[in-house]
């Protein structure tokens, strides 16, 4: 899969869904199987057995290794075969891919590429998600549609206002103007817009509480190739941050999205939102998270349209980018030049 950079951390799992059950997972177009040691340690190799590729995620665990369903060959966690049936030679080449993986922040990361190249300090952070003073509810939805799509839509919010009306739309959000910023040597990519006297959507109305316009601000930030942050400020209208930073009279969510592209036309989106008010109200994490859900399925249905869509056009056809689109196009030109620095690196080693 040329098109994605290879050599980047990428989320598979929550860390809740990896267990002693294995799960399957296909990343970057290739196939894995995770699960846990009986030490708890995730341990995540290649989904297919080397004897005639029957996936390793419809076997079985015995201790630590696996059992291939179809004849028997065991693997260790380090992906080695321990275990040949009918004879005592072990083959040289009897081993699957293991593949580096840190848990973090919830989320299990996984690295496709150069393995000699992961550097788990590289990982973004989102710190929220394993933090106490934080309430957080979360999930996965998969698209049927490619990871450049669902990139573009969370970096252009404006589309709120149309798709998303009745949870968390209001005319503000497309009439606001935005700024934006590339640290294209950083990969990262921040977009921002602060409404004033804004109508407050249900998805704030009805977990804050607050009644009446309120001063919304939506900054974001794209750590460029996997992880999307949205920093959240809602307040009563008038209500700013005093001056030494305290800003006790907001109401403060963090929404995160890891965008793990699973093949060339299909993505894993992982969600997930983080409040610092009515922390112990289940009422509102229950609220929050079928809301968010319900946002996230109409992307999903938008998206999975849209590429139906652009799988009929013709080569190319041109699509028109105006203000609003600055920030996804930025995200565009940091992940292709990602991508194609792989591919001369690749030549250069070839030759």
């Amino acid at each position: 899969m040329t098109s994605f950079a290879r050599n980047q951390w990428y989320v598979a799992a929550y860390g809740r869904e990896v267990g002693r059950d294995l799960l399957a997972r296909t990343v970057l177009g290739e196939p894995l199987v995770l699960y846990r040691t009986e030490a708890g340690e995730v341990v995540a190799l290649a989904d297919r057995c080397v004897h005639r590729r029957f996936p390793l995620s419809e076997s079985r665990l015995d201790g630590d290794r696996i059992v291939c369903g179809y004849h028997g060959f065991t693997y260790a966690p380090d992906g080695g075969c321990v275990y040949v049936p009918g004879q005592q030679r072990i083959p040289r080449t009897a081993r699957v891919a293991s593949y580096p993986v840190v848990e973090q922040d919830s989320f299990v990361w996984v690295w496709i590429g150069d393995q000699g190249l992961a550097d788990a300090a590289a990982i973004p952070r989102a710190p929220w998600l394993a933090d106490p003073e934080w309430t957080t509810v979360s999930g996965m939805e998969p698209l049927d549609a490619r990871y450049g799509l669902l990139v573009d839509n969370l970096l252009d919010l404006s589309h709120e206002t149309y798709l998303h009306g009745g949870y968390i739309g209001t005319p503000e959000v497309a009439e606001t103007p935005i700024t934006t910023e590339a640290d294209e040597e950083a990969g990262i990519v921040r977009v921002s817009r602060h409404m004033h006297g804004a109508e407050c959507p249900p998805f704030y109305a009805k977990s804050t509480g607050i009644e009446g316009r309120i001063d919304r601000w939506q900054d974001i930030e794209y750590h460029a190739p996997c992880l999307y942050l949205l920093h959240s400020r809602i307040a009563p209208e008038g209500v700013a941050p005093g001056p030494d930073g305290d800003d006790g009279g907001a109401f403060h969510v963090e929404i995160v999205y890891a965008i793990t592209p699973s093949t060339e036309n299909t993505t894993y989106d992982f969600w997930a939102v983080a409040r610092d008010f009515a922390r112990d109200d289940e009422d509102v994490s229950s609220f929050l998270h079928d809301s968010n859900r319900a946002v996230i399925m109409q992307d999903v249905e938008a998206l999975n349209v849209l590429e139906k869509v652009i799988a009929t056009e013709p080569d190319g056809y041109q699509e028109l980018s105006i203000n609003i689109d600055t920030g996804g196009l930025a995200a565009r030109r940091i992940l292709a030049r990602l991508a194609a620095g792989e591919q001369v690196r690749a030549g250069a080693d070839a030759r």
